[in-house]
């Protein structure tokens, strides 16, 4: 005796060896010995052999038709016998009873299945939809297939053209564009970029770089929502000073600048001149929240994101030849260079000059005037002074450390044409801007925490540097107070403290609380976005140190050790690991080869060349 049985979501067939009831012992058509439930068995049969029995229905079962068998089952429960029945209008054979069996068991979207042998037919809705899914697959795989021989071919087929930017940046692993991609990767041993690239999918390294920060951070792209008319500046008075800016020359929105004039007493008024976007642009308007959503301008060798728009920064920007609303600091000056008092207000400041800093040079640390003195130069002497004792009274240690500027010429070569030029930090102008800066933001800070209104403060302690709505010691500074006040137009910290501080001036109420859930939440998120830019910006510099090496067919370089096998290059801000480094001591100059350079992936491969002495 043979029986046809379910075991493990298959049919089977099998020879009887024991009957116990309940349960059987079969040898399997396989020739696998089995024990099974007899509540699992189909169908007993004597002929033909189980292994015939199987062949047979199997084929039998390929010509039944499962549109047919669906139009005429009823929409009652039934059983595959009864199935069998109707469709050979006898009592099935063993071979046709399995056959029904096979059939409604092959088509899951046509029959559901209802217990032992027992199917119902799926509704006619259902049995649609799935059949279109199906049709669906067939053509997904049709297309995977025709994509992946394109990609082989180191071909970009259109259908993957029109989802680039989802695959490079944000795939959508579900997608039949993405996987296609990954079939053919996993074929051809790579990953998506390099695939990509070799089908001349990325035709800019940089582009590549910027698009996927874009995708990050933008992802509903760069442009201002409306935002509606700048609702005008209030009147303010006009400043009895001609102030001055230091910038570079690539800087277009001038957040600074200063004035010097000499009093009756024979002191000097130091005039510290920051602009004044908080006076048009109230907490909760439009252009508020468009700064609010970006919370800080980014910054990128070659070009930036403004946290506001273009319109905006013309009409606060301190450019020369207006008379720009600004929020001043005017200090008075001793003869020693020293802070006697300073006063706060909100005026229009007339902006004599934008200075460059290749205009500046070190005249003004001279003592005395020359025939050569650039313009500005004894307005600088003053504000030098001033500078020196603000450092003094600081009493931290001078740390003079080498800056790179970079300046990117994108007409000069299809994808921009790349200088990298040293700058020390701790020069002159540099300190001179620089105090000037820390004096701002140490006095505005004090005024806001002596009016008790919240604002967002640099704090550090333990090294660690974090911001707070309350004043704390900044260690690394030598302050009690520390607000970031002196950037108002590319930085979203500044522009909320500036509120506060138009309100402390006007005696009016802070637009911002002490337990404001708001200021926390512009707390935590700008300082997470600004740790985003600033990560960007380094890995964007690092981009264009390596395509300066390749630009300037530099094959060996000089470096200094920093410890272990980690170097630093000279004339350029790179840092590597060189896997050959023997070991040497820090500060050691060592000579590099340099290697394979990959601008997709922003990496280098170099080696150890020879030991300065032995250069």
């Amino acid at each position: 005796m043979h029986v046809f049985f379910e075991d493990d979501g298959h049919c089977k067939a099998g020879t009887i060896l024991a009957d116990n009831d309940s349960s059987l012992q079969v040898e399997a058509a396989s020739g696998k010995r089995l024990k099974i439930k007899a509540a699992t068995v189909l169908l007993r049969f004597t002929e033909p052999s189980p292994t015939a029995l199987l062949a047979a229905a199997q084929k039998l079962a390929t010509e039944l038709d499962p549109d047919f068998l669906w139009e005429v089952s009823g929409d009652d429960e039934f059983g595959f016998l009864d199935l069998a029945r109707e469709y050979f209008g006898h009592a099935p054979l063993p071979v046709e009873a399995a056959a029904a069996a096979f059939a409604l068991h092959a088509v899951p979207m046509y029959f559901y299945k209802r217990g032992k042998g027992r199917y119902r037919k799926a509704p006619a809705d259902a049995l649609k939809a799935a059949l279109a899914s199906i049709e669906r697959k067939r053509r997904e795989a049709e297309q995977t297939a025709a994509w992946i021989a394109d990609l082989s071919a180191h071909r970009l087929p259109e259908g993957l053209a029109a989802k680039l930017s989802m695959l490079l940046y944000k795939p959508d692993k579900n997608s039949v564009e993405w996987k296609s991609l990954m079939a053919a990767c996993d074929a051809m041993h790579t990953n998506p970029v390099a695939l990509l690239a070799d089908c001349g999918a990325i035709p800019s390294t940089h582009e590549y770089h910027f698009q996927r920060f874009l995708a990050e951070a933008f992802p509903q792209g760069c442009d201002f929502p409306a935002w509606g008319p700048l609702p005008p500046v209030p009147e303010l008075p006009l400043a009895d000073v001609q102030a001055f800016s230091i910038d570079d020359h690539t800087t277009t929105e001038i957040d600074d600048a200063f004035s010097v004039r000499i009093l009756p007493n024979g002191n000097y008024e130091v005039g510290i001149h920051i602009a004044a976007p908080a006076l048009s642009m109230p907490r909760g308007s439009k252009l508020d929240a468009a700064a609010r959503a970006r919370l800080s301008t980014v910054y990128m060798p070659g070009r930036k994101i403004m946290m506001l728009p273009d319109e905006a920064i013309a009409t606060f920007t301190l450019a020369e030849g207006t008379a720009a609303p600004a929020l001043s600091l005017y200090a008075e000056i001793g003869a020693d260079g020293s802070v006697l008092r300073h006063a706060t207000r909100a005026n229009r400041v007339p902006i004599a000059a934008n200075l460059r800093l290749g205009q500046i040079g070190e005249h003004f640390t001279h003592d005395l005037p020359t025939p050569s003195d650039p313009p500005r130069n004894a307005e600088l002497r003053v504000l030098w002074k001033v500078a020196q004792k603000l450092f003094a009274n600081r009493n931290k240690a001078d740390i003079d450390r080498l800056d790179y500027s970079f300046y990117v010429d994108w007409d000069a070569a299809p994808d921009g044409l790349v200088s990298i030029v040293p700058r020390v930090r701790g020069s002159p102008v540099d300190k001179l801007i620089s105090e000037l800066m820390i004096f701002v933001n140490n006095t505005w800070g004090k005024l806001l925490s002596d009016a008790h209104v919240a604002g967002l403060y640099r704090v550090q302690s333990g090294g660690k540097v974090k911001m707070s709505t309350r004043a704390g010691e900044h260690q690394g500074l030598g302050l009690a107070h520390y607000l970031w006040a002196s950037s108002p137009l590319r930085r979203y910290s500044d522009l909320v403290n500036q509120r506060q501080l138009l309100a402390v001036l006007a005696d009016d109420k802070p637009p911002y609380a002490d337990n404001d859930a708001e200021l926390f939440a512009t707390l935590t998120e700008f300082e997470a976005t600004y740790s985003q830019y600033a990560e960007f910006q380094d890995r964007i510099e690092h981009y264009w140190c390596l395509r300066w090496l390749l630009q300037e067919r530099v094959t060996e370089i000089m470096a200094t050790v920093i410890r272990d096998n980690l170097v630093r290059f000279e004339g350029v801000p790179l840092v590597i690991r060189i896997a050959d480094l023997p070991t040497f001591a820090p500060e050691t100059s060592v000579r590099v080869a340099i290697g394979r350079i990959d601008l997709l992936t922003a990496t280098l491969e170099c080696r150890y060349v020879a030991a300065a002495a032995a250069a």
